[in-house]
């Protein structure tokens, strides 16, 4: 089994994806919690960073910048071990930047073909880890963004293809 994914079709730039390296991505969320957490769109999640950074500024003290490199990365091996992860579809598919977009097809390894509407695809999320493991029926499935088909995603998607 290919562990990659490529989005092609009608895109300007063909992307081949590799999901065994988006374990260390910023943008992955957590699968068990995701669809059951408030979503802020737009204007109200700014609100909410600029609200906590505000708070915490005046709690702790504004903190002066050093010269030291303190972009330093730091992962909770437990929790990369043992929770399923996702990450969204969007930004590759801004990165391809799709024309004359009619619809989004998902191919599987098994010859299933799943079209989307380009909203439907904007909005989901690509699961890329079972339990801490990579999927055994992938390298990914798809999930709806509004978490609809949380418990049966679309299975072993190995192309995307913008129509």
């Amino acid at each position: 089994m290919e562990s990659i994914v490529l989005i092609k079709g009608n895109v300007t730039y063909p992307i081949t994806l590799d999901p065994g390296v988006w374990i260390f991505d910023d943008r992955k969320v957590d699968l068990s919690t995701y669809f059951n957490e408030e979503k802020f769109e737009g204007e109200d999640s700014y609100m909410k960073d600029v609200s906590q950074h505000w708070d915490r500024e005046r709690m702790e003290g504004a903190k002066v910048p050093t010269q030291s490199n303190e972009n330093k990365i730091r992962f909770n091996k437990d929790e990369l071990f043992t929770k399923s992860y996702g990450i969204p579809l969007n930004p590759f598919l801004e990165n391809a930047k799709p024309t004359n977009v009619k619809a989004i097809e998902l191919h599987t390894s098994t010859d299933k073909v799943v079209s989307l509407t380009i909203e439907e695809a904007k909005s989901g999320i690509l699961g890329f880890s079972l339990n801490g493991k990579p999927l055994t029926d992938g390298p990914v499935h798809f999930y709806h963004g509004d978490g609809t088909n949380q418990n049966d995603p679309i299975r072993d998607i190995n192309r995307i293809i913008v129509k």
